[in-house]
């Protein structure tokens, strides 16, 4: 009995582990099922925007008159007169007397010298009338020949050489008198003045400096590798200068008028030479603010026209290509034409369309073609509806301003 216990009780435990194993493993839960993981990279876009482009060239430059002179006396003598607009900052007229000098001693010169020429003149006329006597006279004479000396030609032209020195000192006393009055040789504003009535000035003192105020000029340096952005005829080609008056911001147009045609040897730059008229606003019946000499602009060139172009992060742009979110959600490189890099920026003109939307955020592992998807914000939008080119794209007939 004994050994059939023995026999039959490992069995039993056996069987029992058995149902208690089978027990525990109908209590256990099934394992919970994961949710799939997408595991698509999410990227966020700007739409592209194409459309006619004028490129231009920044520079710089001073203001300054395209005339400028410094008035010197032609004659010495007191100043006796002064024009109450000559003084700094004074506007005068073309042919405005700004100085006279005591002209006394200049009108006593020229009534001396046409004495001097009506004296000559009459000894011209004696000698004419005497030459004549001596021509007659040798007509009368038939067996001999009369010389120079008889016929008084020498003396004639001895005489007529007097009128003329006469003639010549009459002139230089009249434009002597005319240079004790100092006037403008232009319109002018007055810069300077070295004198005050009743000084003295002698031959070319400096009595003082005019600005012309028909035309101010601005030298605008310009490297080399930009002029490939002008057009091919720079003279009139337009120019916005942009600077300060009266501490406001305040811009100007301007016109090229010339190119100064050569190299500077220190700063390998080339000038051109911008233009403005009536820069004091003097002729013109407008609200024009004057732009006032000496004063700093920045310059603006516009140059040569794209029908189409777009500008693009230069960051985003390798080896000539940008990438572009295509319609069905993929990764695709476009090779782009660069036409000029601008900052941060790079101007294109070939390889995109309006439209497109051009990936701007970084990809670990791109491959072209690779599936890709779009963030989407809080608000439901997609980051596709984003700015590109200084605008934000809402959607097809909504454009406001970044």
């Amino acid at each position: 009995m004994t050994r059939k216990k023995q026999i039959i009780l490992p069995f039993v435990i056996l069987l029992v582990g058995i149902l208690i194993a089978v027990l525990f493993i109908s209590m256990k839960k099934p394992p919970e099922e994961k949710a799939e993981v997408d595991n698509t990279p999410i990227v966020s876009v700007e739409k592209i925007i194409v459309s006619p482009m004028t490129l231009d060239v920044q520079s710089y430059g001073i203001v300054t008159p395209k005339y400028e002179t410094e008035m010197v006396a032609q004659v010495s003598g007191q100043i006796v007169e002064l024009s109450p607009l000559f003084v700094p900052g004074g506007f005068v007229k073309k042919g405005q007397l700004l100085a006279r000098i005591d002209p006394s001693d200049y009108e006593a010169n020229l009534i001396d010298a046409e004495a001097n020429m009506a004296s000559a003149r009459a000894s011209l006329e004696q000698e004419e009338a005497q030459g004549k006597v001596a021509q007659s006279e040798w007509e009368t004479i038939t067996n001999a020949s009369p010389s120079e000396l008889s016929l008084r030609k020498p003396q004639l032209a001895q005489e007529l050489a007097k009128v003329k020195a006469a003639k010549a000192s009459v002139l230089r006393a009249k434009r002597n008198l005319e240079r004790t009055e100092i006037r403008a040789p232009y319109d002018a504003m007055v810069e300077s003045r070295n004198i005050g009535l009743g000084s003295f000035v002698s031959v070319t003192f400096n009595v003082g400096k005019l600005l012309g105020t028909s035309v101010a000029e601005i030298r605008l340096p310009v490297a080399d590798n930009q002029f490939q952005f002008l057009d091919k005829g720079l003279v009139n080609a337009d120019v916005v200068l942009k600077g300060t008056y009266a501490g406001e911001n305040t811009q100007w147009n301007a016109k090229i008028a010339r190119s100064e045609g050569v190299i500077d040897s220190n700063s390998r730059m080339s000038y051109l030479v911008a233009e403005i008229t009536d820069p004091y606003v003097l002729e013109a019946k407008n609200n024009k603010t004057p732009i006032r000499f000496g004063s700093y602009v920045n310059a603006s060139i516009l140059g040569v026209s794209l029908a189409e172009a777009a500008i693009v992060p230069r960051h985003l742009v390798q080896n000539n290509q940008v990438p572009i979110l295509d319609e069905e959600s993929k990764l695709h490189y476009a090779t782009v034409t660069i036409v000029r890099q601008n900052g941060n920026d790079v101007i294109i003109s070939q390889g995109l369309n309006s439209g497109d939307r051009l990936i701007v955020s970084a990809l670990d592992y791109p491959i072209d073609g690779m599936k890709l998807a779009l963030a989407t914000d809080e608000s439901g939008l997609n980051s596709d509806d984003t700015k590109i080119a200084g605008k934000v794209v809402l959607d097809d007939s909504d454009v406001r301003e970044d």
